[in-house]
């Protein structure tokens, strides 16, 4: 995600027993489990959760390592081995790692920013396998990384690694094929840095955000152009999540998120105040809800989406100060990052 997404901000420790006060006005359970190793501040970004495991993997960027949880037990564990380097953020260098994930077929994943590089993890073994570097030119970092299945391919949205954006304004498309194996293959030129993604493999339509231009694409991933554009009236995209099966498109724009009909235009059919400080969000396919982290206002939305693409607002869960970015889990539950305290926060319905 952007810069601020890895902002390293020091802030004083939240305990658990507080996290429950809070939560106990919902229907909801809060429960903040903590990463390895984590004496302060993690920097935290896409993380991923797989169905078939139960596991949620956690790219636990500066300690060079992925972590993994448990969804049964919340017990961690940890995929070491990672490398780690410098960038320059605001004005100050900031040590990086591992920062995104994504499920693919029996394999996990791992954008690096620490080295550049696009890395591989068995998901049962959760054996390190190999990695290569994201771009031959090595003047980008990879920022989002998504499995497609569809084209049995990896996409990363992309940043640069130092001043000018040019040759970060691309999708890297790597050929996964042999899902253990990585294979350069092409990029996809854009006319701005991509911001979010979601994907369609039902349809072959890959969804990302352009940030200058502060509008929302469709892609088709065997033809790999751009086959739809709309613009939300906002300039501060950020995450997108999609309801496969009634095709709706959700995307966060800063405070609020906005319901799009993408079987119908891209029509605007709703939209629902979060708070402010929105990045990830993510859709419960199975319980048909939105979540949205709001960092700014330290409160999670849970939202109800009918058959209109309309949201109805089911509960806002507080949480803590900079806790964004959430990815659904099994039934109700779901997990955030609380990259300031350097843990995940797991929501459980009552």
């Amino acid at each position: 995600m952007k810069s601020a997404a890895i902002a390293l901000i020091p802030v004083a420790l939240v305990s658990a027993a507080a996290l429950e006060v809070s939560a106990a006005a919902t229907n909801y359970d809060l429960k903040p489990i903590n990463l390895p190793g984590a004496t302060g501040t993690i920097a935290l970004d896409y993380f991923a959760y797989d169905r078939t495991t139960g596991k949620v993997w956690v790219p636990a960027s500066n300690t060079g390592s992925v972590d993994v949880i448990d969804d049964a037990t919340d017990a961690v564990s940890q995929v070491t081995g990672f490398a780690t380097g410098e960038i320059e953020r605001r004005g100050r260098k900031i040590t990086v790692g591992p920062t995104a994930a994504s499920v693919g077929d029996g394999v996990i994943y791992i954008g690096n920013r620490g080295d550049a590089t696009l890395c591989v993890i068995d998901a049962k073994s959760h054996a390190l396998q190999e990695c290569l570097p994201v771009s031959a030119d090595n003047a980008v970092t990879p920022d989002g990384v998504v499995y497609v299945a569809d084209a049995r391919e990896v996409w990363l949205t992309l940043r640069p690694k130092a001043g000018d954006s040019a040759a970060a304004k691309s999708l890297e498309v790597f050929d996964v094929s042999d899902p253990r194996h990585l294979k350069p293959k092409t990029k996809i030129p854009l006319d701005g840095l991509a911001e979010g993604y979601a994907v369609d493999n039902q349809r072959g339509l890959f969804y990302t955000n352009i940030e200058e231009a502060g509008r929302t694409v469709a892609i088709d991933v065997r033809s790999h152009k751009v086959v739809a554009k709309w613009n939300l009236g906002s300039s501060d995209l950020q995450g997108l999540a999609l309801d496969n099966a009634r095709r709706f498109l959700f995307v966060a724009c800063g405070d609020h998120v906005v319901s799009l009909d993408a079987g119908h235009d891209g029509k605007i059919t709703d939209s629902i105040t979060t708070g402010a400080g929105l990045d990830n969000i993510d859709y419960s396919a199975d319980a048909k809800l939105l979540y949205a982290a709001a960092s700014q206002a330290a409160t999670l939305t849970v939202a109800d989406v009918d058959d209109y693409g309309k949201f109805h607002l089911k509960m806002t869960v507080p949480t803590v100060k900079g806790a964004r970015g959430v990815i659904a889990g099994r039934d109700e539950t779901a997990y955030l990052i609380d990259p300031n305290h350097g843990r995940i926060l797991k929501l459980t319905h009552k």
